[in-house]
Order: C-alpha cells, then sequence, then structure tokens
C-alpha cells in the first residue's frame, strides 16, 4: 500500500508541475518589464489601462446577466423535469449537451445569418440586438455546467415531499420555485454560476465576430501588440478563474458545515 501510495503522490507531482510550470514561467516573464530587476509594471500598467476597466467591467456586467438568465432559464426547466416529466430527463440531457459538441463559431454564424440586416429581425444591426445575441449566446454556452449542477442538487432533496408541503400551504409554482426550490440548490446554483462567469470572462468568438469589446478580444489584441502585459493580463486571468473555483469550494464546504451544526 505505502508503494503505491507513493506511486499516487509522484503522479500528482508531475501533474502539477507540468500545469505549474509554464504559469511561474509567464509570471517571471511579467515581472521583467523593467530592466533592473523584478516589478509589477506590466500590471500597473494593465490595470491603469481605460480600455481594460472598460472591457473587464463590460464582460463582468455581461456575466452577471448571463449568470440570471441561466438561472431563471435552467431552475424552473429542472424542477418541472425531475418532478413532472421525467420521462423528458434524457432529452434535455442531451439538448443541453449539444453546445459542448457544436463549435462556438457555428452558433455565432448561425445568428449572424438568421438575425443580419437584411433579416425580418435584424438584431446584429444594433448595440442593442447585438448585446442581445451575445448574452443568449453565452446563456447557451453555459447549459451544460448550469444544467447539471442545478440538476445534482436538485437529487438531494426530496423535491415531490416539498412541493406538496408548499401546496398544501398555499403557494403557487413561482413562491415554491423562488422560496423553497431555490434556497435548497442555492450552492449548486452557485458552482454553476462561477463556472458561468469565468467561461463568460474569457470567452472570444461570439464577442469578436459579433464585434463586441470585451475582455477575451482585449486579451488577444494585447498578445499581438505588447510583449509583457499579455502575460500580465493572463495572469490576471488565470487569477479570477481560480478565484471563481476558490469560492465554489469554500461555498460548498460552509453549506455541509452549515447542515452538519444544523
Amino acid at each position: 500500500m505505502r508503494e503505491g501510495r507513493l506511486w499516487s503522490w509522484l503522479a500528482v507531482a508531475l501533474g502539477g508541475l507540468y500545469f505549474l510550470l509554464p504559469l511561474v514561467g509567464m509570471f517571471d516573464f511579467s515581472m521583467r518589464m523593467q530592466r533592473d530587476g523584478y516589478s509589477f509594471e506590466a500590471y500597473r500598467v494593465v490595470l491603469a489601462d481605460p480600455q481594460f476597466q472598460q472591457t473587464f467591467g463590460y464582460s463582468v456586467v455581461l456575466a452577471l446577466l448571463t449568470i440570471v438568465l441561466g438561472i431563471l432559464l435552467i431552475v424552473p426547466t429542472a424542477y418541472f423535469v425531475r418532478l413532472r416529466f421525467p420521462g423528458l430527463r434524457p432529452v434535455v440531457e442531451f439538448l443541453t449537451l449539444l453546445p459542448l459538441v457544436i463549435p462556438p463559431i457555428v452558433i455565432v454564424f448561425g445568428y449572424i445569418r438568421i438575425y443580419n440586416t437584411s433579416s425580418v429581425l435584424p438584431l446584429t444591426g444594433s448595440w442593442w440586438g447585438t448585446n442581445l445575441l451575445i448574452l443568449f449566446g453565452y446563456a447557451t454556452l453555459s447549459l451544460p455546467y448550469m444544467y447539471r449542477s442545478v440538476d445534482t442538487g436538485l437529487r438531494t432533496i426530496d423535491v415531490g415531499s416539498l412541493t406538496e408541503a408548499a401546496q398544501s400551504l398555499g403557494s403557487g409554482w413561482t413562491r415554491i420555485l423562488a422560496v423553497v426550490i431555490l434556497p435548497n440548490v442555492f450552492v449548486s446554483v452557485l458552482s454553476g454560476a462561477f463556472l458561468t462567469f469565468a467561461i463568460v470572462i474569457g470567452e472570444y468568438v461570439f464577442a469578436a465576430l459579433l464585434n463586441v469589446g470585451s475582455f477575451g478580444p482585449y486579451m488577444v489584441w494585447m498578445g499581438g501588440n505588447r510583449a509583457y502585459e499579455p502575460s500580465a493580463l493572463a495572469v490576471v486571468a488565470f487569477a479570477i478563474t481560480w478565484a471563481c473555483m476558490a469560492l465554489i469550494q469554500l461555498v460548498t464546504r460552509f453549506s455541509k458545515f452549515s447542515t452538519v451544526r444544523r
């Protein structure tokens, strides 16, 4: 057993080195903008750039709207599928997996083809229409992660008993979803929300082809025009993603600790 444990730790260490060494090298390079030694000058330049502030703020707002749209779409769907239409569960799972099979470039070209300025709904011809398209596109990309997170949370509770108890007290469907179901799957919803946030922040294809000034195209532009700043920007993007993953773990552990105390 000791020999097997040793090999397991060795595999974990090699895997960690494989992923961490490139990040360490990138971080080291981002600190060498000033020739006389290490400094955070590249990070200062990036964070002080008005274009960074504008694109990052836009992507954050878009990510939050995508999360809200995903919750409004997925929570009722997963709830009613589990409660009333369990036979449709394989179909819904298949539909939510399609964004993993269909490349984003195919989806966005379909949007451009259907909603161009010569169509009946010329959404690409206006700022609001383009933002609406990209919002729906990001919600589509987040479907596999949000649906599975919510569905996993619904498995841990007795949906039928909770619904019957709420209905016996006079609650309607909206109140049941908002007051009974959503609080019970809140940790799962947060997990899907943080994954959605990480996806939207770094997404490039939708924003570039729909000509939207978000964080993803800004990162690509920075990589083609600067030397040290792209590495600093990549470190910032990784830090945001890791923060989302850490928040998922923190919320999950806090929820388990609160459940045990109760």
